[in-house]
């Protein structure tokens, strides 16, 4: 469970909006939100300079926030938050309810490229060990290519459903035909990649659990 928090004993109030200091410093839980921020851009797989790039804050300002060394003021944890993805009371957890994260539909990670659709449906939070994405693949579209190399880390496992059309996944080698309904279970750190050889959209379900030992 994720056990970031603002101090205990902070106001309604507080609790609201970060207590700012100098130049609207975030100046309380900087250790924490520095935790906070690495997980959250390991999760999303971003070197410190691939978040410098995403937020124009540059990447010796970003390890001194993750190393707790000094705090960001609002505007910079703002855009911080921006290149995760995330508001700025989400990356400071102030519109947390318990344990609970909900997506609202349009609201999620979504990304498109070459007639492939993929609508992230969890948030990248610190520790989170699967990853649940639903996918579009246009007619003649492919999640990759034969020659991409495989895009999990060692000892991923993938599951895909089917929830419409069908789609031909290509692992190691090997195809396996999935119409509607059908659902497959495979190393994900082997090269593989999914396409849609029909003449309509086919959209399945995929869940990653990273880091699992094969028996």
């Amino acid at each position: 469970m994720i056990t970031y928090r603002l101090p205990v004993n902070a106001s309604a109030t507080a609790r609201k909006l970060p207590r700012p200091s100098r130049a609207g410093a975030v100046a309380d839980g900087a250790d924490a939100l520095g935790s906070r921020v690495r997980a959250l851009r390991e999760a999303m797989d971003l070197s410190l300079r691939d978040l410098a790039d995403r937020t124009g804050v540059s990447a010796p300002m970003l390890s001194q926030v993750e190393r707790g060394e000094t705090s960001p003021t609002l505007a910079v944890a703002a855009r911080i938050a921006g290149g995760l993805e995330l508001s700025l009371s989400q990356l400071l957890r102030l519109d947390e309810s318990g344990h609970v994260v909900v997506i609202r539909d349009g609201e999620g990670r979504s990304r498109l490229r070459g007639g492939h659709r993929v609508d992230e449906l969890t948030p990248a939070l610190p520790g989170q060990r699967a990853d649940v994405s639903l996918h579009t693949l246009e007619p003649g579209a492919a999640t990759g290519g034969p020659g991409d190399p495989p895009i999990h880390e060692p000892g991923s496992r993938e599951t895909v459903y089917v929830h419409s059309g069908s789609v031909t996944l290509v692992i190691d080698g090997d195809e396996h035909e999935l119409a509607t309904g059908d659902s497959v279970t495979f190393d994900a750190d082997l090269p593989h990649h999914l396409e849609n050889r029909g003449r309509g959209a086919a959209k399945f379900v995929a869940v990653v659990a990273a880091g699992l030992r094969r028996s």
